[in-house]
């Protein structure tokens, strides 16, 4: 028995050796809280909302770079895939040499009729491929070991096309020649440079116009999902030839309304026992989230006490574990039974795995990377891009929101519900804001026999809830996510029964 546990340990070693995990990351969460704290303090402007023409001519040569983005083979990757993936960069602002960095993952089936979906990350300023595609909902895992990959059973390629976009310049692989640029970055330039994106890898990608289009994500993409969902369909106002076929959108934990994400994250962490009665009481007193007033240094005080009292746990997740690999104490580890969360597999771990993985050169090769131009290593979360810098935001999504329930979208917001970052608290409270007739009241949805949530259709706009996930839906519940997904690309309710 010594001897098997002292293999054990050698290979826990080793397998540190080959990860070398860093000693802090930044994470989306993290990025999301501190702007939201800069916006109440009046450290951000509001976005005087408007979006300008990026419309571009055919150019020959996009199609000749589509066949060089193709992927052969990522390293590591299992042998029996059958899709085609690409990556590379679209240019969206030629003069200061702005390109972002995208990874496309075609439908494992049938991907000439599939739809195509677009997924953003927030932060502001963290990754798409980080989080998005290799922690979610796309094909593949990193291994413990941080050189192979696994299948992930639950990507959402199985029904339909995914792209996966580094948005703005300074994020990911993303970048601009001109650094002035990653000083420049705000709400209003990251929409108009995504549809500048989409405008040219259209071109590139010809057969996918007029195909049923759908943007999803989470976090702060609850900005950057309606704000680019409105300024597709500002242009498609102006244009007698569209191909961009949008048929609606899908934010997951995603901010909605300054005024009730404030008020919904204290209601949750109170109402989950994380949080004293005391200082709960204070947070009412003291913390005013209208958009009129600043923080005050009570304020400022009773939310540091928040954070006291909560401890040392995951706030994307409060009932998940946290990794316990350190670089500088090989001795506290995780091992692979305590880091799966309930049964689905889910690696508290995985964030190392996978910033190894994408900071291998090989790796960065095989993704088309230029590794060359950018400025900092490729991080979750970047340093350059950040609420520090961040020039303008809204203080609410309620007014565009209405436009596109206006103009008929396919609207589904969802929510994790023990997550506390973006809480569902604070969700249901922003959707109440918008008032909205209520066509099928509350009820379970089900998932593999079991409830995966709870949903209420409203005229214009579909609320679910995913039972025991976190903020990042479909890593902590990646069965119930797929699930969701597929109901809603086929325009039916989410399952009201096993049967169903």
């Amino acid at each position: 028995m010594r001897i098997k546990s002292m293999i054990v340990w050698v290979l826990l070693v080793i397998l540190l050796g080959l990860c070398a995990i860093p000693t802090h990351e930044q994470r989306q969460h993290n990025a999301l809280k501190k702007l939201l704290k800069v916006k109440r303090s009046h450290g951000i402007k509001p976005t005087q909302w408007s979006s300008s023409s990026h419309l571009s001519p055919h150019h020959d040569e996009e199609l000749l770079q589509k066949e060089k983005d193709r992927i052969e083979a990522l390293p590591g990757q299992p042998s029996n895939v059958t899709f085609q993936h690409y990556s590379g960069y679209v240019t969206v602002d030629s003069n200061r040499g702005r390109a972002l960095f995208y990874y496309f993952v075609e439908a494992i089936d049938d991907h000439s009729t599939k739809p195509l979906l677009l997924w953003l990350n927030g932060g502001p300023g963290c990754s798409s491929l980080g989080y998005g595609a290799m922690l979610e909902i796309g094909p593949f895992r990193v291994n413990p070991d941080c050189r192979t990959l696994s299948v992930n059973p639950y990507a959402w390629n199985q029904v339909a096309n995914t792209l996966f976009l580094e948005a703005p310049a300074g994020v990911g692989f993303s970048y601009s020649n001109t650094s002035a640029d990653y000083k420049e970055n705000g709400d209003k330039r990251t929409a108009e440079d995504s549809f500048a994106f989409l405008v040219k890898w259209f071109e590139r990608f010809p057969q996918y116009k007029h195909r049923d289009f759908y943007i999803a994500g989470e976090s702060y993409a609850g900005y950057y999902i309606p704000e680019l969902a409105d300024t597709i369909l500002n242009h498609k106002n102006k244009s007698a030839d569209w191909f961009i076929n949008l048929k609606g959108i899908m934010v997951g934990n995603g901010i909605m309304n300054a005024e009730t994400d404030g008020r919904g994250m204290d209601d949750h962490v109170w109402t989950h026992a994380l949080i004293s009665d005391q200082t709960y009481e204070a947070l009412k007193t003291y913390c005013n989230y209208s958009t009129e007033a600043p923080v005050s240094p009570l304020c400022d005080r009773f939310e540091n006490k928040t954070a006291e009292e909560i401890g040392y746990i995951q706030d994307t997740d409060i009932y998940a574990p946290v990794c316990m690999q350190s670089s500088s104490s090989p001795h506290n580890l995780t091992t692979h039974s305590e880091s799966n969360h309930a049964s689905n597999g889910y690696d508290p771990c995985g964030e190392k795995y996978l910033y190894s993985y994408l900071n291998n050169p090989d790796v960065q090769s095989a993704f088309h990377a230029n590794i060359t131009t950018l400025p900092y290593p490729w991080d979750f979360c970047s340093d350059i891009v950040s609420p520090d810098t961040w020039k303008d935001s809204p203080w609410s999504m309620l007014p565009i929101y209405n436009n596109l329930i206006a103009n008929g979208l396919q609207i589904l917001i969802f929510s994790g519900d023990v997550d506390i970052v973006v809480p569902v608290t604070s969700t249901r409270y922003s959707i109440n804001a918008l008032k909205l007739p209520i066509e099928s009241p509350w009820h379970p949805w089900m998932s593999d026999g079991e409830v995966g949530g709870y949903s209420v259709v409203y005229k214009g706009l579909t609320f679910a809830t995913v039972r025991g996930a976190g903020h990042q839906v479909p890593t902590f519940q990646p069965a119930r996510a797929l699930t969701m997904l597929n109901s809603y690309l086929q325009g039916k309710p989410l399952p009201l029964s096993k049967h169903s």
